[in-house]
């Protein structure tokens, strides 16, 4: 018997870390894109136009360290919001070096697609309770940093 504390609507643990966080990332990213569904976003790209709304511009580099992404997933996933254009890439102070930022159509969608978001994220909370859901926002942070540490890379591309 696990000396673990379980909540009653928990799933059985499963003996790898990185399991359980893969299924409990499929198990949110299905709430989150549940409430989406009628934006015409997912998750990963409401996702995306955010962090741009609060970064600002940023080389690819920037946002995929930001958000965990390699540059290839990052990159497929960045096309279709360019093709709506919703985001555009411009040139950085550097001439080889691009820069991602929201378009204001990117910044339309984002507003638009939002009470979406919220209905999703309040979900979430109540169900967890505010503690929980703070320590859980806090833990994930540092799990990600600790693992990307552990990777040997220790610090973010700079924004």
């Amino acid at each position: 018997m696990s000396r673990l504390r379980r909540h009653a609507d928990a799933l059985p643990l499963l003996p790898c870390a990185c399991a359980n966080l893969r299924r409990a990332a499929r198990a949110v990213t299905q709430l989150y894109d549940g409430e989406l569904r009628g934006t015409g976003l997912n998750i990963t790209q409401f996702t995306l136009l955010q962090a741009l709304a609060s970064t600002g511009p940023v080389n690819q580099g920037g946002l995929g360290g930001l958000l965990a992404i390699d540059t290839t997933t990052l990159s497929r996933t960045l096309r279709p919001l360019e093709t709506k254009r919703w985001i555009r890439s411009v040139p950085g102070e550097d001439r080889r070096e691009r820069q991602i930022e929201l378009t204001a159509a990117g910044k339309a969608e984002l507003v638009r697609a939002t009470p979406a978001w919220e209905r999703a994220q309040q979900r979430l909370r109540r169900r967890l309770g505010q503690g929980r859901w703070e320590a859980l926002l806090s833990d994930l942070s540092a799990v990600a940093g600790m693992a990307r540490h552990a990777r040997g890379r220790s610090g973010l591309p700079a924004l």
